[in-house]
């Protein structure tokens, strides 16, 4: 089996979505890096990178006991083993994930490029080994406003996503709401030049129709309507202020 040492890991917890694991250039100051001691590589075919990196199923058992207590993270002079982790490539991509002692994969990974590209010339030569899973998983997978379909995330910046999802949450919350109202007035100020017919609306034609609007990219019309709908609602405000005090901190340096 091969190793990686010195390992620099910047662990997402919890994500689903591969795209929320971000890559190295939107790595930030503030967050948490560790330095892994040592990391197995593991070679496999790409359809189970992407449902690991796509998903929060299960592990196959075999991939499990062959990589169980191989890794090791240093503590206070200490040598700690972790239970399962490992970085899965499949010669094109790689990731890191630790199951935290589960058996999913729960915190993910993107490598330093220096160390990406080595973990590629390590394993050239190695075929990617079969694990058996269920890839009806990752068939089936459905997205929705709350785990939103790639395709709506794809070129936007690690802000834009953040802010993209926070639309979302408030958008789902409108949902909730169910007030034919608020959707119309939201959408009106999306787009006022259809006022007259928005007011003949239903609630659900209003609200989805606005939804498909914002599915679309990231502009600054959406960052207007994301920072209008949130006010007043503390929790959406906080992350609102997280994204623009990076975005201001990024900007200074």
């Amino acid at each position: 089996m091969l190793y990686l040492r010195d390992v620099w890991v910047n662990w997402f917890e919890g994500e689903e979505n591969g795209y929320n694991v971000c890559e190295f250039h939107e790595w930030r100051k503030e967050d948490f890096i560790e330095l892994l001691d040592q990391v197995p590589i593991i070679k496999m075919e790409s359809p189970l990178l992407n449902y690991i990196e796509n998903d929060l199923s299960e592990l196959p058992e075999e991939l499990l006991r062959e990589v169980q207590n191989k890794s090791y993270i240093r503590k206070n002079n200490q040598r700690e083993q972790i239970e399962y982790c490992m970085i899965a490539t499949d010669g094109k991509k790689c990731l890191v994930v630790d199951t935290m002692g589960y058996k999913i994969p729960i915190r993910k990974s993107r490598m330093i490029p220096r160390q990406e590209q080595l973990v590629y010339e390590m394993a050239e030569d190695l075929d990617p080994k079969k694990y058996t899973f269920d890839s009806t998983n990752e068939q089936k997978k459905e997205y929705h406003i709350l785990s939103p379909d790639p395709n709506d995330m794809k070129g936007l910046t690690r802000r834009e996503r953040q802010l993209k999802q926070l639309l979302f949450m408030a958008l789902d919350q409108m949902y909730t709401s169910g007030n034919t109202a608020e959707a119309r007035y939201w959408y009106t100020e999306w787009i006022p030049e259809k006022y007259t017919d928005i007011q003949m609306m239903s609630f659900d034609e209003a609200w989805r129709a606005l939804y498909n609007e914002v599915c679309q990219g990231w502009t600054s019309k959406h960052q207007s309507i994301c920072e209008r709908l949130i006010k007043g609602q503390p929790y959406f405000e906080k992350i609102w202020e997280l994204e623009k005090g990076t975005h201001v901190n990024q900007q200074r340096s």
